[in-house]
């Protein structure tokens, strides 16, 4: 089954109320299906922002992409995911995350963890946190049952499994985390990497009885005639690749509009992904793609 397309918007600049306010009518009048919010030091708090998105707005769905699972505990992010989800309407998304640097959490105080530890407290967080906003007992009530939809993000084995398990949207950043640094510096994955990837999960989530959307974060959006003089100065950055590669990696869009919309229409054939979330500096730009594939 091919899902339609929707799109989201990481948001991350916060100056004043009535900015950030005009901000989510403009992602909304461009088009937008979903306004989101990280969770990092340093970056807006994720709920009271939502809250104020949804305030703005009239259509657009609000979310996380992601929650540091690390920063919570079951009990306390039931509490706030309840609220928002009354107080938007019943228009959030969940998503969550392991979280990925480290001086993060050495600036909270909080323990960081193996790998293994903590994709082993995001399933704990999300079994505890299902299983209470599941109960009648739990207050406040969702206005979601039997809880918001859960996205949950990553592309190692782990998170993949769990991603299977529970996820309503499993989502993809084309990148991994570089082996032994922990500032959260990523390796962007080829496209035959994430068709390794996609495979995997695939596998995992054979026994489900509903596919999960398939979401993927795009990293650059260019809209230009020259391909390849747009990927000249990121090929600096992404040494192990040649322009050619880069221009294949589909968390990369560079080209016309049409062009732009014609690889997200081949990458749902090939890879799935039909939700498809842009990062801020690029959601202007983005605009015309999202006119483009209106209906698709």
């Amino acid at each position: 089954m091919t899902r339609p397309f929707r799109f989201g918007v990481n948001l991350v600049g916060l100056t004043t109320g009535d900015a950030w306010r005009e901000k989510c009518r403009k992602a909304e009048a461009l088009g937008y299906d979903v306004l989101l919010v990280p969770d990092h030091l340093g970056a807006p708090a994720p709920f009271p922002t939502l809250v104020a998105a949804a305030e703005a707005t009239e259509r657009p769905r609000v979310g996380t992409f992601v929650l540091n699972t690390g920063f919570w505990n079951p009990a306390l992010l039931a509490r706030d995911v309840a609220t928002t989800d009354a107080l938007t309407g019943g228009r959030l998304e969940l998503g969550l995350g392991t979280g990925y640097v480290k001086p993060e959490h050495d600036a909270a105080g909080l323990p960081w963890g193996t790998p293994g530890e903590r994709v082993g407290h995001l399933r704990r967080t999300v079994e505890e946190l299902t299983a209470l906003l599941a109960s009648d007992e739990h207050q406040p009530p969702t206005l979601q049952k039997p809880r918001p939809p859960l996205l949950i993000g990553g592309n190692g084995d782990r998170m993949l499994r769990l991603a299977a398990e529970h996820a309503d949207i499993a989502a993809f950043t084309g990148a991994r985390s570089v082996p032994g640094d922990d500032s959260g510096k990523l390796l962007h994955l080829t496209a035959e990497e994430l068709d390794g990837r996609l495979a995997a999960y695939h596998r995992f989530a054979a026994d489900r009885a509903e596919p999960a959307e398939l979401n993927l974060l795009v990293q650059m959006v260019e809209v230009t005639d020259d391909r390849r003089a747009a990927i000249r100065p990121v090929v600096d950055y992404i040494p192990h690749l040649t322009e050619e590669t880069a221009l294949e990696l589909p968390l990369l869009l560079i080209g016309t509009v049409r062009q732009i919309a014609d690889q997200l229409r081949a990458q749902r054939e090939r890879y799935g992904f039909s939700y498809i979330t842009v990062l801020e500096p690029y959601f202007e730009a983005f605009g015309p793609v999202i006119e483009e594939l209106a209906g698709s």
